[in-house]
């Protein structure tokens, strides 16, 4: 663990680009350290190595093996966690989000689309630890794909993300459709509202027709609630065999970007997503992970993708904070804000100064 952190150090303040992360459910932790400054490293997705890819536009980064350190650890540390956070409340981005899921239920009511995913971006200041920042995602989200991810092209991003873009073992392949969100309580069951299950069913469906070309007998679970961290969204996994493994670059961007942080229809919604936003998204609601490794245990290849959601990006001592809804037929503005300000709070909570 001391070698991790350590080489994180030294590639940041370096300008090395790196990323380290623990996989859903395991306490391992793996750092892939880049063993010089070159930003020029690029992939078509046949090689071995670590992509960060954008939402949209911008360069989808990658660290190959081949030019590359390994270093593993576990995560065996002690954090101390401030109970909750409080997001500040600010009126004017408060109304704008507002006004944009209006715009989005009229464009919905008038055909354009059936849903469109909305966010926004929330910077918090303060003079962070990244180091604890990280080591408290590692600890509080063991469900969560998470990650710290540096390159010189894009700054330092972290996040623990719960939802799979892709895993694929093989020619065996799996994905996940995730929607829906509320906070996680103790002694209630979840109860999902019919505008919540659509969107589930959105979100599905166009996971199964996007891959129809690249897979065979795919099948799919019964919805069910998914906890990650303090928050429940409706889950369904999707499994099914590739047809040919050389074609995960033609996977990927059948899904990418899926219903989950898009919308549908994909173009449709896209298009209102790029001209309603006043921001860019830069690496939010893109994918990172591994892609093309090998698994000497099992003689296969392996890729392990996900969707860049519960993220964060560092920079100049304070915290830019991405937070997104789903907006479907019958959404409720002042909701869909408060939904936006419970996720960033629960992100915030892992903050530490």
């Amino acid at each position: 663990m001391t070698d991790l952190f350590y080489k994180l150090r030294y590639h940041l303040s370096s300008n090395f680009p790196f990323a380290i992360y623990s996989k859903p459910g395991s306490s391992t932790i793996t750092g892939i350290f880049q063993k010089d400054g070159r930003t020029d490293l690029r992939s078509d997705l046949t090689e071995e190595g670590f992509v960060f890819a954008p939402f949209h536009d911008g360069e989808t980064l990658f660290i190959p093996a081949r030019a590359a350190d390994v270093v593993t650890g576990t995560v065996d540390f002690e954090i101390i966690l401030k109970d909750s956070a409080v997001i500040p409340t600010n009126l004017i981005a408060k109304e704008d989000f507002e006004g944009m899921v209006s715009d989005a239920l009229i464009a919905i009511n008038q055909g354009q689309f059936q849903k469109v995913v909305l966010s926004r971006k929330l910077a918090l200041d303060g003079s962070l630890d990244m180091e604890k920042t990280f080591k408290n995602i590692l600890k509080v989200y063991p469900k969560a794909f998470r990650y710290c991810f540096y390159h010189p092209v894009c700054g330092l991003w972290m996040g623990a993300t719960p939802e799979q873009l892709l895993h694929v073992e093989g020619k065996e392949m799996k994905t996940v459709a995730l929607a829906g969100t509320q906070i996680f309580k103790e002694v209630q069951e979840a109860v999902w509202e019919e505008k919540e299950r659509q969107e589930q069913k959105f979100v599905t469906d166009f996971i199964t027709d996007s891959i129809g070309d690249f897979v065979t007998d795919i099948d799919r679970t019964e919805p069910y609630t998914f906890r990650a961290g303090n928050i429940v969204h409706i889950k369904t996994d999707i499994s099914g065999r590739l047809k040919d493994v050389s074609k995960l670059k033609e996977v990927i961007q059948a899904l990418h970007p899926t219903p989950a942080i898009c919308g549908v229809a994909r173009e449709d919604a896209l298009k209102f997503i790029l001209h309603k936003e006043k921001y860019d998204r830069e690496y939010y609601s893109g994918f990172l992970g591994e892609v093309n490794c090998k698994d000497d245990r099992l003689n296969v290849v392996q890729t392990d993708l996900f969707v860049n959601l519960r993220c964060m990006k560092l920079e100049d001592g304070k915290a830019n904070l991405y937070v997104g809804c789903g907006i479907t037929e019958g959404s409720n503005p002042e909701k869909e804000y408060v939904e936006t300000v419970n996720k960033a709070a629960t992100m915030a909570s892992v903050l530490t100064n």
